[in-house]
């Protein structure tokens, strides 16, 4: 049996109604939702469960809102499995989850945190002046030398998430990202697809919010991981509270190295991910990066109830 790594998606992947049917079924899940209310004063499992679709779809409140979902089917997963993995990472805000589920953050300092990244991140750039867009089918290294090429034109636009071999995310400044998209054949690019995003995360434009949420952990409490958190900035693991503080800091405004941060993983002997939360985001990037490992999507009550281990002996 090979390692198990435990995954967390981020923005994107949220829908109303996510994780309600845990919180009918699990008086522990039931109970993270509603510190979730508790934490942020203000009743966040209503926009979850019922929408509208929009005002989940809102960086302040999608952020917050993919945790405690990703977490308390988390808490649920682990009463009926108990099984523990032997590393965990997250894409982008998902690392907040697993640094929750690592035991280096406490759900109530997770979650506020979250919240005020969230704002911090919409506040970095006004509406409508940043972009991001999703490009199919260039090379990394040709990607990265055509946005070097516009940037240098005075217009901003960065690799921002690393997704798997195909499909890289770019952000910067509107023009930028247009400027690129126009060019994207350049860097053997088949398609370049705009998101619906409400500002140029993991750019450098988002370094004010860097520092602002670098102003809020530092007076959040953080324990060593009791498993290794395999760091976006870096993908590598990380276990030690002063470098993870240093690390999310960065993040916001670094690059997603998901596709190393796997690719890193399945060196390590990881045969198996677990995606834990909303979705099935994760497991299809998983499979695109290694068509062999195994991939369990925990995303529903059924799921959890269905779930059961291969084994190859």
């Amino acid at each position: 049996m090979g390692k198990i790594a435990f995954v967390f998606p981020g923005q994107g992947a949220q829908a109303v109604g996510m994780g309600k049917d845990v919180y009918e079924a699990d008086a522990a899940a039931r109970g993270i939702f509603e510190s979730a209310d508790k934490a942020l004063g203000f009743p966040l499992s209503r926009i979850v469960f019922d929408g509208p679709e929009d005002e989940l779809k809102l960086t302040v409140n999608t952020q917050p809102a993919l945790l405690t979902t990703s977490i308390a089917y988390l808490q649920l997963f682990r009463a009926r499995h108990g099984i523990q993995p032997d590393y965990a990472a997250g894409h982008s805000l998902g690392e907040y989850s697993a640094l929750v589920a690592a035991g280096v953050l406490s759900f109530e300092d997770a979650i506020r945190t979250v919240r005020a990244r969230g704002e911090f991140m919409e506040q970095a750039v006004p509406s409508g002046q940043g972009a991001m867009a999703a490009v199919l089918g260039a090379e990394r290294e040709a990607l990265r030398q055509l946005c070097s090429d516009v940037s240098g034109q005075g217009t901003v636009v960065e690799l921002a998430n690393l997704n798997c071999p195909g499909q890289i995310v770019v952000s910067g400044s509107k023009e930028g990202v247009q400027a690129l998209a126009e060019r994207g054949k350049e860097a053997g690019a088949k398609r370049v697809i705009p998101l619906e995003v409400s500002g140029p995360f993991h750019s450098s434009l988002m370094k004010p919010a860097s520092e602002r949420l670098g102003g809020v952990l530092e007076s959040v409490e953080m324990k060593a991981a009791a498993v290794p958190v395999v760091a976006n900035v870096t993908a590598l693991p990380v276990q030690e509270p002063a470098e993870i503080k240093q690390l999310l800091i960065d993040q916001v405004h670094s690059s997603v190295l998901w596709e190393d941060s796997v690719a890193w993983l399945l060196g390590q002997g990881v045969d198996t991910f677990v995606e834990i939360g909303s979705g099935t985001v994760l497991a299809g990037l998983i499979k695109k990066i290694d068509r062999s490992a195994k991939v369990y999507s925990i995303n529903s009550l059924e799921a959890i109830e269905k779930f059961q281990l291969e084994t190859t002996e």
